[in-house]
């Protein structure tokens, strides 16, 4: 299986793509602060994922980059937070967003709970 196939990555994707859009409404005055950091943080999910995936070999790596994934993802739930109270983003478009991140963090909680499920030996 390639880490495009996990359940986690795809829905990690489709939000960074979803930030993206929305975020290129943002005022110009925030290209290097916010409207960066929304898109870095989201991206990274992603990109943490396939690295965790690619080093599901040991255990310990996996999850630890896996732990990576939750903390980016945690960290675009505060952008988007900014977001809203900055009023770039509706409340439903904050709902929307934020729900989508809390269910792939659960994904990611649940496979760094079973690294077993995704191809780790024990060490």
């Amino acid at each position: 299986m390639d880490f495009k196939e996990l359940l986690a990555y795809q829905k990690a994707f489709l939000l960074a793509m979803e930030i993206y859009k929305i975020s290129n409404l943002f005022p110009k005055e925030e290209k290097y602060s916010l409207t960066d950091q929304v898109r870095r943080s989201s991206r990274s999910v992603c990109a943490n994922m396939a690295e965790a995936y690619r080093k599901r070999r040991y255990v310990n790596h996996f999850i630890c980059k896996l732990t990576d994934c939750d903390g980016e993802n945690s960290e675009t739930t505060v952008w988007l937070d900014f977001s809203l109270e900055c009023g770039y983003i509706s409340n439903e478009i904050h709902s929307d967003l934020t729900t989508k991140s809390k269910e792939i963090g659960k994904l990611i909680n649940f496979m760094i709970n079973n690294p077993d499920k995704f191809g780790c030996k024990p060490n």
